[in-house]
């Protein structure tokens, strides 16, 4: 057997706080040959992370502590109390990282070319010249169209997939020989998701470098790894060959996480049900200005000429790429964006009414955000974010009416009441999403746009949120928007489906229908993707 070009042994990371310790690693074991694919496997709050971030010696130290014994060997040198010009050498160079969210990893002040291109100046001393040369090569190498044109675009110019390509270019600059790529996968679409995955399977081979890829999503992992590490609460609990651990899982935790896909039949609306929201050719389209007076050249179309119709019990599931327009769309249905044809709710044109007249309606059409970190006030306590809406429409005779009514809905959402005094940080991305559900449906509304709510969870999270939605749902006769790009998902959750791509409508039916015999070979596209 060849040396391990990466050996992880014993490693122990510790968070020393005032008044506490929280142990995130225990005695982990892991190595990576040269050339070889690896994965790391395991549900957020596992340690995942904090063992990829121990790598490269990224922990601030302290809080961060490593344990005695612990060891981290990368080609036969101790990262682990390294000198810091040895981990420079390391860290981008001969290890390279690509993080889970490239909006928050890319600089926003900084255009494609300086960010690819200051990683090889820093490393290899290249001139700006030639930088410029090898950070279109590189792109082109990434499958970024255009790249002489990218050169000068900003990180919010980019749509999902193509910022993750970046980060791939970045992390690939100085050919390093172990490239970590933590979650590098997780908020794209099922499409992009396949693209980014065999971009990354091509280059490893090109390049000859070995993979650590983490994830949550055990489908990846039979796509890009020969072995795979599981880990469960800061501990290896099962490895091996990732055929042997997946035909023939060995500890319950793996057997629970390969068990966790969302499962169960959507609900299907009664026949007489009253239809709540109706749309005919919507559109939303978004000015494009050029010149010094600002005058209209062309129009994106966001949302083009789509028709479809809510009921009350109803779940219509809308699916498509990034940029297809489903947000539009249900920002749209809730007079959240402006547009254009009829739309309806509960047999009311609303399209023209003003916002006076609409806040009534406001309480009966809520929507809960893909994010709930960024979607929930860190200023707010939990019983505070729940029952502003209260305020704001005036529900509940006093402020102990109101409390009463927000502990009614924790626990209707399955969160202890004693939670309402803590802030979002305090909990997992679960039980936000809980918080986000609880916020909307402590007004009681009939309709309700779910953008990507379970886009950022775990596979077993992901299902807890489809058992609690589809519980409401039968509990409160509500009607459902569901904007996923997970196919698993809605299918588990929709019995109506709307397949969108470039603001336009290109498959609608039934769900079984769609998933049985898609008509249209886009359909047929995210199907073999997703599926």
């Amino acid at each position: 057997m060849p040396k391990p070009l990466l050996k992880i042994t014993n490693l122990g990371v510790e968070f020393h706080q005032p008044g506490t310790s929280i142990t995130a690693v225990r005695k982990a074991s892991l190595h990576v040959g040269p050339g070889e694919s690896v994965a790391l496997v395991g549900e957020s709050g596992s340690g995942k992370s904090v063992m990829a971030l121990s790598i490269l010696q990224l922990l601030p130290c302290p809080p961060a502590i490593y344990t005695p014994g612990s060891s981290i060997v990368f080609q036969e040198q101790e990262l682990i109390g390294a000198p810091k010009s040895q981990l420079r050498s390391v860290r981008g160079n001969r290890v390279s990282m690509i993080f889970q969210e490239p909006l928050t990893s890319l600089n926003p002040l900084h255009t494609v070319e300086k960010q690819v291109g200051e990683v090889m100046m820093a490393h290899k001393g290249l001139s700006r010249m030639a930088a410029r040369k090898k950070t279109i090569a590189l792109l082109e190498q990434v499958g970024i169209t255009n790249p002489i044109q990218r050169l000068a675009a900003y990180p919010h110019q980019l749509s999902g997939g193509q910022r993750q390509r970046i980060m791939i270019a970045m992390a690939l600059a100085n050919e390093p020989d172990l490239l970590i790529a933590d979650e590098a996968t997780t908020a794209l679409d099922v499409t992009i998701q396949i693209q980014i995955l065999q971009l990354l399977t091509t280059l490893q081979k090109r390049f000859d470098m070995a993979l650590l890829f983490i994830t949550h999503d055990l489908g990846i992992v039979r796509t890009i790894a020969n072995r795979v590490y599981v880990m469960n609460q800061g501990e290896i609990v099962e490895s091996g060959l990732v055929d042997e651990v997946f035909s023939r899982p060995q500890h319950p935790y793996t057997q629970r996480l390969l068990a966790a896909e969302p499962r169960g039949n959507p609900i299907s609306a009664a026949p007489n049900a009253r239809t709540l929201v109706e749309a005919k050719n919507l559109s939303v389209w978004f000015p494009i200005k050029k010149g010094i007076l600002r005058r209209t050249v062309a129009h994106i179309k966001a949302v083009d000429g789509i028709t479809l119709r809510v009921r009350e019990g109803h779940t219509v599931g809308v699916v498509g790429e990034s940029g297809s327009g489903k947000t539009t769309l249900g920002l749209a249905l809730l007079r959240l964006e402006t547009s254009r044809g009829i739309l309806k709710y509960a047999g009311r044109d609303i399209q023209g009414l003003n916002q006076t007249t609409l806040r009534p309606l406001r309480r009966e059409m809520q929507i809960v955000f893909q994010d709930p970190f960024s979607s929930l006030s860190p200023r707010m306590s939990v019983g505070e974010i729940i029952a502003e809406g209260l305020l704001v429409h005036r529900i509940g005779r006093d402020a102990a009416k109101r409390e009463e009514l927000v502990i009614r809905i924790l626990d209707e959402v399955r969160l202890d009441p004693e939670s309402r005094y803590r802030y979002p940080h305090e909990f997992s991305g679960g039980q936000r999403q809980r918080i986000a559900i609880a916020r909307a449906m402590v007004l009681k509304p009939r309709f309700l746009v779910l953008d990507e709510p379970t886009s950022a969870l775990d596979m077993s999270v992901q299902a807890q949120i489809v058992d609690l939605l589809r519980e409401l749902q039968a509990r409160h006769g509500l009607a459902y928007l569901f904007i996923s790009h997970d196919l698993k998902v809605v299918r588990a959750l929709s019995d109506e489906v709307l397949v969108i791509k470039e603001g336009r409508v290109v498959e609608h039916g039934s769900a079984e229908d769609i998933f049985q015999a898609p008509r249209e070979a886009y359909t047929r596209e995210l199907m073999a993707a997703a599926l």
